[in-house]
C-alpha cells in the first residue's frame, strides 16, 4: 500500500480510475461533457482554493515563529512548490468554469448578468479576479519575494506584503464566489 500511495500521480491515477468506474457503475449512460468538466472544474477548484486557504490560514501566519535558519525549507521549496500548483489550478479551474458555461449554454448571460444568470455570473466575475489577481498580481510579486527573479532586500519585502495583501482579498472573494458557485443550481433566479 505504500508503495502506490507513496507516489502522489500513482494515487492521483488511482483516485480517477475509481472515478470512472463509479460514473460506469451509476451512469455511465448519462455522462456528458458539460458533466466531466463540472467534475474537472470541482476537482480544479478545490486544488486553487485549498492553497488559498493553506496559505491564508497556515503558510502566511506561521511564518513569523519559524526560526530563521528553517524559513529557507518554506521559501525555497515548499512555497514555489504549492505555487506552482496554486497557479495552474486558478487557471484550469476558470478554463474549466468558462467551458462548463458554455456547454450549459449561459456563458454570455451570466457574465453580462442576465436576468435569472447573475448569481453564476457574479461567481463567474468573482472567479475571473481571483485568477486575475494569482497570475498578475500574487505570481510576479512572489517570484520577487521568494528570490526567484533578482531583487534587492526593500522590493522583496515590498513584494510580500503587495502578495499577501492580494492573498488576503482573494481569500474575502473566494467567500462569496463559492456561495454563488455552490448554490446557482439549488435557488431560483
Amino acid at each position: 500500500m505504500a508503495k502506490l500511495l507513496g507516489n502522489l500521480y500513482i494515487t492521483l491515477g488511482i483516485g480517477l480510475l475509481l472515478a470512472i468506474v463509479l460514473s460506469a457503475t451509476f451512469h455511465a449512460d448519462t455522462i456528458t461533457a458539460a458533466v466531466i468538466t463540472r467534475w474537472l472544474h470541482a476537482f480544479f477548484g478545490i486544488v486553487w482554493i485549498g492553497l488559498l486557504y493553506y496559505f491564508n490560514f497556515v503558510q502566511i501566519p506561521t511564518m513569523p515563529t519559524i526560526p530563521a535558519e528553517l524559513k529557507p525549507g518554506v521559501s525555497k521549496y515548499i512555497a514555489p512548490q504549492a505555487l506552482f500548483y496554486f497557479r495552474w489550478g486558478a487557471a484550469f479551474t476558470v478554463f474549466a468554469g468558462l467551458l462548463l458555461a458554455w456547454f450549459n449554454g449561459y456563458f454570455h448571460e451570466a457574465l453580462g448578468f442576465k436576468p435569472g444568470f447573475r448569481l453564476i455570473g457574479t461567481g463567474m466575475w468573482l472567479g475571473l479576479i481571483m485568477a486575475f489577481n494569482v497570475w498578475f498580481i500574487i505570481w510576479p510579486n512572489q517570484k520577487r519575494a521568494l528570490g526567484l527573479v533578482e531583487a534587492d532586500d526593500a522590493s522583496k519585502a515590498k513584494s510580500a506584503k503587495t502578495a499577501m495583501l492580494t492573498s488576503r482579498v482573494n481569500t474575502l472573494l473566494s467567500i462569496p464566489m463559492l456561495y454563488a458557485m455552490t448554490t446557482y443550481q439549488t435557488l431560483p433566479a
